[in-house]
């Protein structure tokens, strides 16, 4: 098959398109052949490599895709060849106490699909059968494969252990990326009122357009806009997913008694830290990864409802993938890159 891959840990030069060997379902598992898959920030530090998280070489990226199931492995069932599914892209054990008590993100083995195995930038990937989902059929295959990893960890992190409520402001910092993104959407679902940050001035005018009701430049004063904003209140819940270069700014906008939301660190993992803002404002800090099989449900649910639609930014061929990698690197999307795998 073909695919999209690296030999070698580095920059976009070491990206190769060429033919791997095809994937065989093992129990439990089943091949989809892919129609569409999607980019993350994750993709792009797997290429350049993690420290800490071994990564077998060569290697597929990819977390995010949607198709049809054209193999099944032993010990599945319900699964019909030629069915059309997208996919949570968490990898769970299945039998420790997390996974037997729904909470397949804690897993002691966790992983996810295109880190710790090969992903969905190629014609087909094996999947666990549990991970299916029928594909809404109301999105473009382009749309399919943008929501699996950056919403579900958008809607694992506000409804799940947010606790996002109605009336509640809310502080994203970065929009643009897959996951601020789907944060916007959920938050304005839910009935939020709702500030974003971003150093690009387009950026923020697309916010608005899709509902974002104050928009604020990503430098050192957010958290004193986000105080005239509010009356000098602050916001209730901060979403914070890029780490060193606003999380001080996260701790001076959050209100007392707010939560501050983090589910990566793109800028760093290694902020500074101020803990009297954190006692004396009584502050939450809560941190949140993936979701569980319940969450991923529950998402698929509201997109079949048309509650959420992703936003693709661009669309590129598999063959010109490493430009879609270069554009991630770039910071220069707006949501969702997508690759077309069947042409």
């Amino acid at each position: 098959m073909k695919a999209l891959y690296f030999e070698e840990h580095g920059g976009t030069d070491k990206l190769l398109y060429g033919d791997r060997p095809e994937p065989e379902p093992g129990p439990g598992e089943v091949r989809v052949r892919l129609k569409t898959a999607a980019f993350n920030h994750l993709d792009v530090f797997v290429l350049h490599g993690m420290p800490g998280i071994p990564i077998g070489l060569p290697h597929i990226g990819g977390a995010d895709g949607a198709g049809v199931v054209d193999a099944v492995g032993d010990a599945v069932e319900g699964v019909e060849i030629g069915s059309e599914v997208v996919f949570d892209p968490g990898l769970s054990c299945g039998h420790c106490e997390f996974c037997l008590a729904g909470e397949h993100s804690l897993c002691l083995t966790f992983g996810v699909l295109g880190e710790h195995s090969d992903g969905t930038f190629a014609e087909a990937v094996v999947v666990a059968a549990q991970s299916l989902a029928p594909r809404p059929t109301h999105l473009s295959w382009e749309e399919s494969a943008a929501f699996g990893l950056a919403h579900l960890t958008a809607w694992r992190m506000l409804i799940n252990r947010g606790g996002l409520r109605p009336g509640e402001t809310v502080l994203i910092h970065g929009i643009g990326g897959g996951v601020s993104m789907a944060c916007l959407q959920l938050a304005k679902l839910m009935g939020a009122r709702v500030f974003v940050t971003s150093r690009s001035g387009e950026k923020l005018r697309r916010a608005v357009e899709l509902g974002a009701d104050e928009t604020l430049p990503a430098d050192d004063h957010v958290a004193r806009g986000v105080r005239r904003l509010t009356g000098k209140r602050g916001a209730d819940v901060v979403v914070d997913s890029v780490g060193e270069a606003t999380w001080m700014q996260s701790l001076k906008a959050a209100a007392k008694g707010g939560r501050i939301l983090t589910c990566g660190a793109t800028s760093g993992p290694n902020p500074t830290e101020e803990l009297r803002q954190v006692f004396w404002n009584q502050l939450s800090i809560i941190g949140s990864t993936m979701g569980s099989r319940k969450d991923w449900r529950e998402l698929v649910a509201a997109v079949e409802m048309h509650q959420i639609k992703p936003v693709v930014d661009t669309v590129l061929p598999l063959v010109e993938g490493r430009a879609a990698y270069e554009r991630m690197e770039q910071a220069g999307q707006f949501a969702k890159i997508v690759l077309s795998i069947d042409g």
